[in-house]
């Protein structure tokens, strides 16, 4: 019989360690506390659609206060007068000024010498000067058949009255019984005669000094019309002149100082210093809100002066519209062409508006939309924005004062509903 060991077993008795048992009731506890406070995060971590990290966006909060809107860009200095003056024929020319040259109205800076034009205007002035001795030839010729036709006019009165006269003495002489019949008949037909030769000598002298009276006209006509063309020719030649239409100062010169040129060549510029504006280029964004007469202000050489809108460009040429301000008042006499200038035009200004910093969010939602945070959650959320200006952006509804948004960076969300802002 195999004997067990059973004898040789003993009860140990183990003593409670209270040390570790706190220890892990503390561990417990601990691990209860964290959980409790992780619960929400790592809820809403599971409610949101994505998450993104906070160092990849940008947030800012919504405000009420002033709003101004305006438009800030650099300008350059050009002349609101600068005629460029161009050959009006073709020929020799020869510059009389250089560039940069101080003018005045009416000085002239070119010359050109056109034979062709000159001898075409002596042909002209030949043309009008006979037309001229022709309308005087038909003044005399008038007065010559004017004179014949009140001649005949004047005899046949004279025989008109004769014939009458003749009559009256035969008359009486057959009444004395001292003529016949005969020569009373021949006295009435003899009257009768004369009175018909006065009347065609009267409508002669009527119609015949229309006659001549329309003929004068028409020489007259054609020789007015003569010495027009003989007046434009004469302009011409005297264009031959180029004369400054301002007073200022020589610009580009397009030519060499004597060379032959085309007509309707480009000679030279000249810039009116008297009458200067600032050019710059707008934002087509901002371009729509733009109108002439808009007032601004235009800084530079440690002087700020005061301008108005003058003029806006119809097209829109590489996403920019240019637009003139004019300085208001009298033009500085410091500034030169081409000079860099900043300029500001306030388009709006009020008080009491709902507006947020300005942002990607604008283009890359269309304005429709935007993230509200909350808690480390952003939830899109509909809105409506209104007007823009360099750094805010206007908010007509969807949005309240203290809300925060995020206002760059949510290419990243993809349109998600619900996104998580991580640390």
């Amino acid at each position: 019989m195999i004997r067990d060991t059973s004898a040789q077993d003993r009860i140990v008795e183990v003593k409670p360690n209270r040390k570790r048992r706190l220890l892990f009731i503390g561990g417990g506890v601990a691990l209860l506390v964290v959980l409790a406070l992780a619960m929400p995060g790592i809820l809403r971590l599971f409610s949101a659609d994505a998450s993104v990290s906070a160092s990849r966006l940008a947030f800012a909060t919504v405000e009420r206060g002033p709003f101004v809107r305006d438009i800030a860009a650099e300008g350059k200095v050009v002349a609101a007068n600068s005629p460029t003056l161009y050959a009006t024929y073709g020929g020799a020319a020869v510059l009389k000024v250089r560039a940069g040259d101080t003018v005045k109205k009416g000085q002239v800076l070119a010359v050109v010498d056109s034979p062709e034009l000159r001898n075409k205007l002596a042909q002209e002035q030949s043309k009008a000067d006979a037309m001229q001795v022709d309308y005087l030839q038909a003044q005399v010729d008038a007065r010559t058949k004017r004179g014949e036709l009140q001649k005949a006019y004047d005899n046949a009165q004279i025989d008109a009255k004769s014939a009458a006269n003749n009559l009256d003495r035969e008359q009486k002489a057959y009444a004395a019984g001292a003529s016949t019949g005969v020569a009373v008949d021949k006295a009435k037909d003899d009257l009768e005669k004369a009175k018909i030769a006065l009347t065609h000598a009267k409508a002669d002298l009527g119609m015949s000094n229309d006659s001549l009276n329309f003929n004068i006209q028409a020489k007259k006509l054609a020789h007015d019309n003569q010495m027009l063309v003989v007046q434009d020719l004469q302009r011409q030649v005297d264009d031959l002149n180029v004369k400054s239409p301002v007073d200022g100062q020589v610009g580009q010169l397009f030519i060499a100082p004597v060379a032959t040129v085309a007509k309707d060549a480009q000679l030279l510029s000249v810039i009116d210093l008297t009458a200067l504006e600032v050019e710059v280029k707008v934002p087509e964004s901002f371009a729509r809100d733009l109108a002439i007469g808009m007032t601004g202000e235009i800084s530079g050489n440690g002087n700020t002066w005061k301008g108005l809108v003058s003029a806006i460009s119809p097209e829109v040429v590489n996403g920019e519209v240019a637009a003139r301000v004019r300085f208001e008042g009298a033009t500085p006499k410091q500034l030169r062409q081409n000079q860099r200038l900043s300029v500001r035009i306030l388009l709006d200004q009020r008080s009491n508006v709902l507006t947020v910093q300005r942002g990607s969010f604008v283009d890359e939602s269309g304005g429709s939309y935007a993230y509200v945070v909350k808690d480390g959650i952003a939830t899109k959320t509909p809105i409506r924005v209104g007007v823009s200006s360099i750094d805010k952006v206007e908010i007509l509804q969807g949005l309240k004062e203290g809300d925060r948004i995020v206002i760059s960076g949510t290419d990243s969300f993809k349109g998600a509903q619900r996104v998580a802002i991580s640390r």
